[in-house]
C-alpha cells in the first residue's frame, strides 16, 4: 500500500483537499469491489495537530504530522487561499520535508496555486509547471527559473506533478489515478465525480488582461492603444510608426515588460474581443470575426483556436448566453 499524504496546510482551500482526499478514497473503494486490496493509505499531514481556516469557521484535524512520516510515497500539495506570498511564509516548515521526501523517492502532486508552494522547494526549477491561469505573472515573477506553461491543464516531468485551476486539478488527479492503478479506476472515478476525463488544455478559461505590472510606462500605452483599437489591422511596424520607436528596440522591450511578443499580445487582444461577443451570442462568427480586425476565416480560426482552445464555432455553441 502506498503511503500518501495530504498536506493540511496553513491557509488550505478546503475544497481542493478534500477533492484530492475523496478522489483516492474513492480509488480504494473501487479497487474493493473488484476483489483487490486498497492501493492509497490516505493521510492528512500537517505541522500540528490542527489547523484552523476560513477565519476560524473550520478546524482540520491532522491524521499525522510531518516529523511523524520519515517516508512517504505520494505528496498532494492542495491549493493554498488568502494572500499568497502570507502563505508561503506560513508553510515554510513544509518546505525542507517535501524536499527530502522527494529526493527519497516520493512522487510530488501540486493542485492549481499549491504550485506555490511546490515553486518554494526549488523541485520546479529548469521543470515546466502550471497553475491558475489568474496567478500566471505573479508565479513568474516570483519562480523565473520554473518554465511555466499557461495554456496546459497538467504536466508529469520526473515524478512532479503539477495541474492548473480551481477545479481542473481534478484531471490531473484522474491522469495520476490512470497512470497508478489503471484506466477502468480512472473512468470510475470520472462517473462517480462528474469529471470529463481527456481535457488537456485550460485555453478556452482564460481571461487575458494583458501584464501591466511592470515600470515601462511607453509599453503600457502601447498596450492600451492596442486595446483600445484592436479592430484595426495592427502590425509591428504600425506601432513602431506611431510611438517612434525602432522595431529591435520596441520588440526587446514590449517582450521583456508583457512576457509576450507584441504579436501574441494582438493576437490575444482580439481573440479575448472575439470571445466576449461570441458568448454574447448576438453575432455569427464571420461577424465576429470581421468585428476585431479579421478577413481570413482559416487565418482567424487558426489564431482563435491558439489561444482559446476551441475553434469560434465551438466557442459559440459552449459557452454563448441563452437569449
Amino acid at each position: 500500500m502506498k503511503h500518501l499524504s495530504i498536506l493540511l496546510l496553513e491557509q488550505v482551500n478546503l475544497a481542493g483537499m478534500e477533492n484530492a482526499r475523496q478522489s483516492f478514497l474513492e480509488t480504494n473503494a473501487y479497487l474493493n469491489q473488484q476483489g483487490q486490496p486498497p492501493m492509497f493509505e490516505v493521510n492528512l499531514v500537517s505541522i500540528t495537530p490542527e489547523v484552523r481556516i476560513n477565519d476560524g469557521l473550520y478546524t482540520i484535524q491532522a491524521n499525522q504530522l510531518i516529523k511523524q512520516v520519515q517516508k512517504t510515497d505520494i505528496i498532494i500539495i492542495p491549493p493554498i487561499q488568502n494572500e499568497l506570498f502570507k502563505a508561503i511564509q506560513d508553510n515554510q516548515a513544509f518546505i525542507p520535508w517535501i524536499k527530502s521526501q522527494y529526493e527519497n523517492g516520493a512522487q510530488v502532486i501540486s493542485l492549481c496555486i499549491g504550485a506555490f508552494i511546490l515553486g518554494s522547494t526549488g523541485l520546479l526549477d529548469g521543470k515546466r509547471c502550471v497553475t491558475h491561469w489568474r496567478a500566471a505573472q505573479e508565479f513568474q515573477n516570483l519562480f523565473p527559473k520554473v518554465e511555466l506553461v499557461t495554456d496546459k491543464l497538467l504536466t508529469d516531468e520526473q515524478g512532479i506533478y503539477t495541474g492548473g485551476g480551481a477545479f481542473s486539478s481534478a484531471n490531473l488527479l484522474l491522469y495520476f489515478i490512470e497512470k497508478t492503478v489503471g484506466r477502468d479506476a480512472a473512468i470510475y472515478c470520472s462517473k462517480i465525480f462528474q469529471i470529463d476525463m481527456g481535457r488537456k488544455s485550460q485555453s478556452c478559461f482564460i481571461i487575458f488582461n494583458g501584464q501591466k505590472d511592470h515600470a515601462d510606462e511607453e509599453v503600457r500605452l502601447v498596450q492600451a492603444y492596442i486595446e483600445e483599437h484592436y479592430n484595426r489591422k495592427l502590425t509591428v511596424e504600425v506601432l513602431c510608426k506611431y510611438f517612434g520607436m525602432s522595431r529591435r528596440t520596441f520588440e526587446r522591450r514590449f517582450k521583456k515588460a508583457t512576457d509576450n511578443t507584441v504579436l501574441e499580445y494582438i493576437q490575444r487582444v482580439k481573440v479575448e474581443a472575439a470571445k466576449r461577443e461570441l458568448e454574447k451570442g448576438r453575432k455569427t462568427v464571420k461577424e465576429v470575426m470581421f468585428e476585431v480586425g479579421y478577413f481570413d476565416t482559416k487565418a482567424f480560426r487558426d489564431i482563435f483556436k491558439k489561444h482559446a482552445g476551441h475553434s469560434p464555432s465551438e466557442y459559440k455553441n459552449k459557452y454563448e448566453l441563452v437569449q
